[in-house]
């Protein structure tokens, strides 16, 4: 089977960082830019020259390339469609529904989801019809009460992967919190370390001032900490980190300006869908 590691990208510098890591797996890699949170799923779909697609976020760091195979391998072995970490109910940093694998890493067998996915069947999906039976057999229990199996629009993603729970097992990896508070450790299913997820990317290369303006409390000094975690994993694989000349760093520029006059009209086009979810999200927490 023909395996792939696909990344959303948004910064080209991270992106650069991240797949320095990944390029010892020997496969291919693929950066999808200016992809819906969604989108992007059916990008990969659509490539029948992709058997098994390594899902691994721009912020997410591989620390052990084994480990990563020897899941694929198991996935691929035992039948699973997708394997990632829940999006709430094991952690008090995201409290969304526990079905759903958060796409910072995902190991999805494509040609199974294949046998049964179309645009037709996503879009028909209802997830009520499906609930009762999905949280009776979930595998994890909810440690702190902070999952909530009736959440259904947190992301744009999530009727992907509730579709996707509901027709195919789904193997929900273990995961731990970083020292640092916020990044995530990933485990395999044999309980090895697998890979470090950062979150607030959209920090990275952001000006401070702006982040302070804006987003003080979830902004301030997150590159100080990303700059920590990338550390962090290429010492585990016994690396160097990359050197960037000043040539990169134009092109860098150059990519996030691109990045950005793609993303503007997107991010406002995308505004009604937002607040529909928003407003949903309000309705049922008072009903």
């Amino acid at each position: 089977m023909k395996v792939k590691v696909y990344s959303r990208s948004f910064d080209l510098r991270l992106y650069s960082l991240s797949k320095k890591l990944c390029e010892a797996l020997e496969w291919e890699c693929v950066r999808l830019t200016d992809q819906t949170a969604d989108g992007y799923f059916l990008t990969m779909l659509e490539d029948v020259d992709c058997d098994v697609a390594i899902n691994v976020d721009e912020d997410c760091f591989l620390t052990d390339i084994a480990a990563v195979k020897r899941l694929v391998d198991y996935v691929v072995e035992n039948g699973y469609a997708n394997a990632g970490c829940a999006d709430g109910g094991t952690t008090g940093f995201r409290t969304g529904n526990p079905l759903v694998t958060n796409p910072f890493f995902n190991v999805l067998n494509l040609r199974l989801l294949r046998t049964r996915f179309s645009v037709e069947s996503l879009r028909e999906f209802r997830y009520e019809d499906h609930r009762e039976r999905l949280q009776t057999a979930y595998p994890l229990p909810l440690a702190d009460g902070c999952g909530d199996f009736l959440n259904t629009d947190k992301e744009p993603y999530y009727k992907f992967f509730l579709w996707l729970a509901a027709h195919f097992p789904v193997l929900y990896l273990l995961h731990a919190t970083h020292a640092d508070g916020r990044t995530t450790i990933l485990y395999n299913h044999l309980g090895e370390q697998m890979c470090l997820h950062t979150w607030f990317a959209r920090f990275y290369t952001m000006p401070t001032f702006l982040v302070k303006y804006f987003q003080k409390k979830d902004g301030y000094k997150q590159k100080q900490r990303i700059d920590k975690i990338i550390d962090e994993a290429y010492a585990l694989r016994g690396m160097k980190r990359p050197q960037f000349t000043p040539k990169d760093k134009c092109r860098f520029f150059f990519d996030r300006l691109l990045r950005w006059t793609i993303k503007i009209p997107q991010r406002v086009a995308g505004w009604p869908g937002k607040i529909k979810r928003r407003f949903s999200s309000c309705v049922n927490a008072r009903y």
